[in-house]
């Protein structure tokens, strides 16, 4: 074993034991998730076929244990590097990266590089990061707008108060790269296709020249702690030319990606959607007659804030003789429904083997403890539990009251995974109840000119969820978004805008009298 191999070992070894320290949930909301040794070779091994035959200044502004220092020496050698430069925020992390690295040039700072300033006398020509998955709800304001300014301030762009903690460190690291410096950022795909992405995108349209999308295959998770869908954003330091075109590819590597496209700058300007570029370009698909959007207004379910109290099953509901006039009737999670179709008993409620009921009182805390003791009684129990000061809760009035879901006729779940016994991840469900939903549902109401023809033919109800059904995995994959193991979400908005020609036919047939 040679000594980078022992260095190595030593690494993956101290690696484990940091992990072990903190739990999952401090690693999420801290953002640490180390980059595999294999990924991280990989990722060295396509930026040496990207940089001229030139002395490596090299820069990692999350740095970790080193990962990408390890792979970097693997793959060039020390003789080929000039300079390596690492910050890291994480003292632990840092102390140790410095063990670990001792015998190597490598300066390491112990310190927060979104607060750091560039040193312009040994800009890098290289810079590879794995920057910190920080959610932006876990950001203060005060450092919301510490960044928001520091990111304007170098690139002249101005991020979305959604961002993630990522989206900064692209953007800051701007003014560390040396003039035609490559870059590679490993971060979530979701800045592809969510709003808050956008400027961050016309960033790597305008400012920079983006050589390369590679995401990696979203049911094989690149971090086996973190539920998140990776890719590797390759760009250089230079203005991109007017006849510039962007390689989008997809697989579990670089070097031999399962599909791989080109697509022009200009088209990539005028897609707001850049994720599925990897299977087709938006040009090549034939714009529909309609959209779902024409004949529904779609909303997500209501979300309860506490559904393990305000959703009880009909047995807990007569045990704390909760009054029937503030129990709604409910659907279950898609999971526990064994049929896509929702029949209805005589009182309108589900025909389901376990019914479900929302409870939702809009009176005051003294008309309820006057004349329903034992709603009073159930409330008292929250209150102790603290469940009226969560957040959906306490920004309600009265805090057990909940937003106003009609029942729908036709609903899809919000997520879901391929399965084998289930071709695409959504599911489209035929509502005859008067049950509502949660957020784990999209719920499509029918607009005035389909719920006109729904009332005169009552046969069309199965017409149109059957058409529904008909779209295809890769519709519907394509309009939403993906996450780690595989997991796609479609909002609201998202399904609102997937083809509807198929249901375009039936009214046609419907309004010919076929």
């Amino acid at each position: 074993m040679n000594p980078l191999e022992k260095t190595e070992k030593l690494r993956i070894t101290i690696q484990d034991v940091l992990d072990a320290v903190k739990s999952q949930r401090e690693r999420n909301k801290l953002g640490q998730f180390a980059t595999p040794l294999p990924l991280a070779l990989d990722i060295l091994g396509f930026a040496k076929s990207l940089i001229p035959e030139t002395k490596v200044r090299f820069l990692d502004p999350a740095f970790g244990t080193g990962s990408f220092y390890s792979a970097l020496l693997q793959t060039f050698g020390q003789s080929e590097v000039e300079a390596v430069e690492g910050y890291e925020i994480d003292r632990r992390f840092g102390e140790q990266a410095r063990t670990i690295w001792k015998e190597t040039d490598l300066h390491l700072h112990i310190a927060d590089f979104t607060k750091a300033s560039p040193d312009d006398r040994l800009k890098a020509n290289l810079l590879i990061c794995n920057p910190p998955y920080v959610r932006h709800h876990h950001l203060s304001q005060r450092d919301k707008e510490r960044l928001r300014a520091a990111a304007e301030s170098a690139t002249g762009v101005r991020l979305s108060g959604l961002a993630g903690l990522y989206c900064y460190y692209m953007l800051l690291a701007h003014q560390w790269m040396d003039q035609n410096a490559v870059a590679g950022w490993l971060v979530p795909t979701e800045f592809m296709d969510v709003n808050y992405g956008t400027e961050l995108k016309n960033y790597l349209m305008k400012k920079v020249t983006l050589l390369r999308i590679h995401r990696f295959d979203p049911s094989e998770g690149q971090f086996a702690d973190a539920d998140v869908s990776s890719a590797i954003v390759w760009f250089r330091n230079a203005s991109p030319t007017t006849d510039h075109s962007v390689t989008f590819s997809e697989g579990e590597g670089l070097s031999n990606p399962n599909t791989s496209r080109v697509v022009p700058l200009s088209r990539l300007k005028a897609t707001d959607k850049w994720t599925p570029l990897v299977k087709h370009a938006s040009w090549e698909i034939a714009e529909p007659t309609m959209r779902l959007s024409d004949l529904f207004v779609i909303k997500r379910g209501l979300a309860t804030g506490a559904n393990e109290f305000f959703i009880l099953d009909e047995k807990t509901a007569r045990g704390h003789d909760l009054p029937a006039k503030f129990l709604i009737p409910i659907l279950p999670m898609p999971r526990m429904l064994d049929s896509d179709e929702v029949f209805a008993e005589n009182s309108g409620e589900p025909k389901l083997k376990r019914k479900l009921y929302l409870l939702s009182c809009g009176l005051a805390e003294n008309a309820v403890r006057q004349d329903y003791p034992a709603l009073w009684k159930y409330l008292r129990s929250g209150i102790v539990q603290g469940i009226h000061g969560r957040y959906l809760c306490k920004h309600r009035t009265p805090w057990y009251s909940q937003e106003r879901r009609p029942p729908a006729p036709f609903l899809c779940s919000y997520f879901g995974r391929t399965t084998e016994s289930r071709e695409t991840p959504f599911r489209f469900i035929l509502n005859y109840s008067n049950a509502t939903a949660t957020n784990a549902y999209l719920m499509l109401y029918p607009r005035p000119t389909l719920q006109n023809a729904l009332d005169l033919d009552l046969s069309l109800y199965r017409k149109v969820w059957t058409a529904l059904k008909q779209i295809t995995r890769d519709t519907l994959v394509v309009h939403g978004r993906v996450y780690g193991g595989g997991l796609h979400k479609l909002e609201p908005k998202e399904l609102l805008k997937v083809p509807a020609d198929g249901l375009l036919g039936i009214l046609a047939n419907y309004a010919s009298g076929k």
